[in-house]
C-alpha cells in the first residue's frame, strides 16, 4: 500500500487538494465531536487500539473517507481501500487471503476500506462475514444511504454504526484556512489573497461538504491569474464562480426524500408557511415528482386542516389536478399556493381521529347488524321481512333533523373541536341534540 500520507512531489502535484491536505492522524481531524469528543466510544477504541468493524454513514464530504485512513495510520494497521461500484467478491477475496498472510507472518492488523459498500448485495456482504467474526479484516464501510435499510442484519450486528453529521461553516472555513496556509500540502506555495467574505460564501454554500468546498477553492485559485504584484486575488465574483450551481443533497427513495417530506408535511401541520415554501423548493430544486409534493398537500388538508377548513381540501386537489395539466415550473406557483392555504388554515385532526377509531371497532369488536329500521327497503318483499319499519324521514321533521337509532351501540367517533368552520359545525351539532 502506498502511504496516502507521504508529501512526495507526486502527491504534491497530482493529487486533488482536498485528498492533499488529509490529516495524518485524529489531532488534525476537523468536524465529528458528537463521537470523537474526549470520552467518546470510538475515540477510546482507537486510543486503545481496539477497533472493531465500523460502518460510517454520513453525506459526501463530511470525512468518512479521511476517517479511516486517520484510523488506519493512528492503529498502525494496514489500509487497503475498494470500491463497491468497480469491486467484486475475487478483489474481496484477494484481500482477505493477503490480510491473512499478514497476519500470521507479522501480527500486524488489516483494515479494508469499502466506498459506498451499500452497493454490495447480499451475496458480496455475506462474503466478509467469516473473516470479520475471526479478525482477519476490520471493516470500514463508508456509505451515504442509511445502513439500517441498505446493510444485511448479520453484518450490522458485527459493527458499530456511527452517523456522520454535515461539517459547520466553521469547520469547513477552518479547512479552508488550512488549505491556504499549508505550504507543504495545500496551496500555501501561492500567494493567494482570499476575501474573507468570498471564503464566508464557500463556507456556507458548500453544504457542509469539504470535498465540495476545497475543490472549489483549488479550481478557483488554479484558474486565476497573478495580478500585477504577482498576487493571486480570490474575491466573491471568482469563487461564485468556481463553486458554480449549488446542489442540494437529496436522494429520491432514501433517508433525504422521507426526511424532507416528512418536515414539509409537518410545516404545514404547525401553520408554518415560510418552512413549508422553503421545504418545497429544496424538493423542487432537486427534482422531486411534483404530483407526489401535490398527494401529500391533499392527504394534509384532510388529516390535519379537516373540518377546520373544508375548503382546504378543495384547494389541494385542484392543485393536485392542475399540477397534472400543467407541469413544472409554473407548477411549483400552483403547489406553493395550495400548501400556504393548508400551512395557514385553522387545524382539526377530529375526522382523521374518527375514523381511525371507527376502523378500530370495526376490526376489534364484533361486527354490528344494521338496525331493522335503516335497512334497504327497495325490493319486493322487504316490508314483509319487517325491513324499513319505524324509520323517521328526517325532511319530514323540523329543522330537517329526527333523533333516532343509526347504530346499535353508543359510541362517538367524531368529535369537532372549535376550530374555524368546525366550531359551526360544533354549534349546529349542539343544537340538534338539544332540539330533540
Amino acid at each position: 500500500m502506498a502511504d496516502l500520507f507521504d508529501s512526495t512531489e507526486t502527491m504534491v502535484k497530482d493529487a486533488p487538494l482536498a485528498a492533499r491536505i488529509r490529516p495524518r492522524d485524529l489531532q488534525g481531524y476537523v468536524g465529528q465531536k458528537h463521537i470523537l469528543g474526549q470520552g467518546k466510544l470510538l475515540t477510546r477504541a482507537i486510543e486503545a487500539d481496539r477497533i472493531a468493524s465500523l460502518i460510517l454513514y454520513g453525506p459526501p464530504g463530511s470525512g468518512k473517507t479521511t476517517l479511516a485512513l486517520c484510523i488506519a495510520h493512528q492503529t498502525q494497521s494496514h489500509f487497503e481501500r475498494l470500491n463497491a461500484v468497480s469491486s467484486n467478491v475475487d478483489d474481496m477475496r484477494k484481500v482477505i487471503a493477503a490480510s491473512q498472510q499478514r497476519r500470521a507472518m507479522s501480527g500486524r492488523k488489516t483494515i479494508l476500506f469499502i466506498d459506498e459498500i451499500h452497493r454490495f448485495n447480499k451475496a458480496q456482504q455475506d462474503v466478509l462475514m467469516p473473516d470479520i467474526e475471526e479478525g482477519n479484516i476490520i471493516l470500514i464501510g463508508a456509505t451515504v444511504f442509511n445502513p439500517f435499510f441498505a446493510l444485511v442484519s448479520p453484518l450490522l450486528s458485527r459493527s458499530l454504526v456511527f452517523e456522520l453529521q454535515p461539517l459547520s461553516k466553521e469547520e469547513i472555513l477552518e479547512l479552508l484556512h488550512r488549505a491556504l496556509s499549508d505550504k507543504e500540502r495545500g496551496m500555501g506555495f501561492l500567494d493567494i489573497e482570499a476575501d474573507p467574505k468570498a471564503l464566508e460564501f464557500l463556507a456556507e454554500i458548500s453544504d457542509g461538504d469539504a470535498r465540495k468546498a476545497l475543490n472549489a477553492l483549488e479550481i478557483a485559485a488554479l484558474t486565476t491569474s497573478q495580478n500585477a504584484r504577482g498576487k493571486i486575488i480570490l474575491d466573491l465574483a471568482i469563487i461564485e464562480e468556481s463553486i458554480q450551481k449549488k446542489q442540494v443533497q437529496y436522494d429520491a427513495d432514501g433517508d433525504q426524500h422521507y426526511d424532507t417530506i416528512s418536515v414539509f408535511i409537518k410545516s404545514m401541520r404547525g401553520s408554518d408557511a415560510n418552512a413549508t415554501l422553503y421545504w418545497m423548493a429544496k424538493m423542487i430544486y432537486a427534482g422531486e415528482d411534483p404530483r407526489f409534493i401535490a398527494r401529500r398537500i391533499v392527504i394534509c388538508a384532510s388529516e390535519d386542516v379537516g373540518n377546520a377548513d373544508p375548503q382546504a381540501l378543495v384547494v389541494a386537489a385542484s392543485a393536485m389536478q392542475a399540477t397534472e395539466f400543467v407541469g413544472l415550473p409554473e407548477a411549483r406557483i400552483i403547489l406553493a399556493q395550495a400548501a400556504v392555504y393548508v400551512a395557514c388554515a385553522p387545524k382539526s385532526n377530529a375526522v382523521y381521529l374518527g375514523i381511525d377509531k371507527a376502523l378500530a371497532d370495526v376490526k376489534d369488536k364484533r361486527i354490528q347488524a344494521v338496525p331493522q329500521h335503516l335497512k334497504d327497503t327497495h325490493y319486493k318483499g322487504a316490508a314483509q321481512l319487517g325491513h324499513g319499519k319505524g324509520y323517521k324521514y328526517s325532511h319530514d321533521y323540523s329543522q330537517h333533523h329526527v333523533q333516532q337509532q343509526y347504530m346499535p351501540h353508543e359510541a362517538t367517533y367524531y368529535e369537532p373541536t372549535s376550530q374555524g368552520f368546525e366550531a359551526k359545525i360544533k354549534e349546529h351539532l349542539d343544537k340538534l341534540k338539544k332540539a330533540n
